[in-house]
């Protein structure tokens, strides 16, 4: 992986003011430690300036430094790319779509699409990472219920299981956010397997649904909530934040796309220490990605 930078806004338009110097970066991040052709490992490329590729010598196999990635395809320029990346990293608040199409000066279906791969980008990156230790775990609702709905874990509200890993010191580390179609004991648990290490311990609420799949591989400790005990006290701020951060940019959002804003949050949440390379890290998640389609994302 290349080497991480704190790039300021004055740098980061000096270095990156032509299609060239960001094709160049590009290169660098994608193979920081030369040219490696996809299909058959070899080192030896043949660079054709007129298509912007990179050909193989061994297998004539050619790629870009977008193939394979969230960028497949895209017919914008890399430096519209490298602007998104940049006004996404740079905005604790999250950046909408509509400031992308107009500061980009493209549609707003264009913006929309550019802004949800590299939503996927940072859901994939996360997807690497694992809770381990102690952690925090609970469900929460998005959206409104429908009228004359249950409140409460019978709502006909969006649901999302949460966890929250923390320090020996109980300090925040890292977050995971998952929405799920039930609050089964099965579901929990498959969360559960996914993003927490077996042997850690899992603190909860009481609820009936957390106790049998939690017992199976985590230590368990629970007790009925009450909010004067601090009891998942980390976990619930951070949900908290999540639901301003979702209704203060994109004032609410469908369930089909609710979790790439999930997966947006948890990547912001989970380098909150490293806001001055937020730009160069989101460059080497979206160069590590895989293709995303617009099928997906409309089907």
């Amino acid at each position: 992986m290349a080497k991480q930078e704190n790039i300021s806004f004055k740098e980061f338009r000096r270095r990156f003011n032509d299609e060239d110097s960001c094709r160049d970066h590009m290169f660098t991040v994608k193979w920081p430690n030369g040219f490696i052709c996809p299909v058959c490992g070899c080192r030896t490329y043949y660079h054709i300036s007129t298509r912007n590729t990179y050909q193989c010598k061994m297998c004539k196999h050619q790629a870009s430094v977008t193939s394979g990635t969230v960028m497949h395809k895209s017919h914008l320029p890399l430096q519209t790319w490298f602007w998104a990346i940049y006004m996404i990293a740079k905005d604790k608040r999250g950046c909408s779509a509509l400031r992308i199409s107009e500061e980009m000066d493209i549609s707003y279906k264009t913006g929309w699409y550019l802004c949800h791969r590299i939503r996927k980008a940072m859901g994939q990156r996360d997807a690497e990472y694992i809770l381990a230790g102690i952690v925090e775990l609970d469900d929460t609702y998005f959206g409104s219920p429908k009228e004359g709905g249950k409140r409460g874990r019978g709502t006909s509200k969006i649901k999302v299981l949460a966890g929250l890993s923390t320090s020996a010191e109980g300090k925040p580390k890292y977050l995971k956010m998952q929405v799920v179609s039930n609050l089964k004991g099965k579901t929990i648990g498959q969360f559960a397997s996914r993003n927490i290490l077996g042997g850690s311990i899992i603190s909860s609420d009481g609820y009936r649904s957390y106790q049998k799949p939690l017992a199976e591989k985590w230590l368990h400790q629970y007790q009925v909530f009450d909010p004067e005990s601090g009891l998942l006290h980390w976990l619930h701020m951070a949900i908290g934040n999540v639901k301003d951060f979702v209704g203060g940019t994109y004032h609410g959002l469908a369930e089909k796309h609710l979790q790439m804003y999930l997966d947006e949050y948890c990547y912001r949440f989970n380098r909150r220490f490293f806001r001055g390379e937020l730009f160069s890290r989101l460059l080497c998640a979206v160069a590590s990605s895989t293709e995303l389609g617009f099928a997906e994302l409309t089907q």
